[in-house]
This record gives C-alpha cells, sequence and structure tokens, in this order.
C-alpha cells in the first residue's frame, strides 16, 4: 500500500506539492524531515500522510506561538 502526503493551506483548503509515493510509513516521513521547510516556504501550513484513502494523521508545519 503506497504512502503519501497531502499538503494543505492555512485555511485546510488543497495545495499544490511533491506528489511522492513511499512503500512505507517511515520512508514518507523520513522524507517530510528533510523537506518540511521547503514546503513551508511554498506556502504549505499543514501535511497530511495518506495510505491510500485512509488519514494516517495530519502535522502542521507552523511554528508554535506561547
Amino acid at each position: 500500500m503506497p504512502w503519501n502526503w497531502r499538503y494543505e493551506d492555512s485555511d485546510g483548503k488543497p495545495v499544490e506539492g511533491p506528489s511522492e509515493a513511499f512503500s512505507s510509513q517511515a520512508d514518507a516521513e523520513s522524507w517530510i524531515g528533510q523537506t518540511w521547510r521547503e514546503l513551508q516556504g511554498s506556502g504549505v501550513s499543514t501535511v497530511v500522510l495518506v495510505e491510500d484513502d485512509r488519514v494516517e494523521y495530519s502535522m502542521s508545519l507552523q511554528p508554535v506561538r506561547e
């Protein structure tokens, strides 16, 4: 089952991003760990990890404000 990332802006609307497919969750997470800064710089606010059509989790790329 392929793993993919979906990308959203700060309003939760889909935005374009790399259409990479990964053979494992670990590979997908390693990739996002290396590319999140570029994604954030291109307007991606949230990434959503998907296996086929099932959402595993979503994660904000925005800094935490205290």
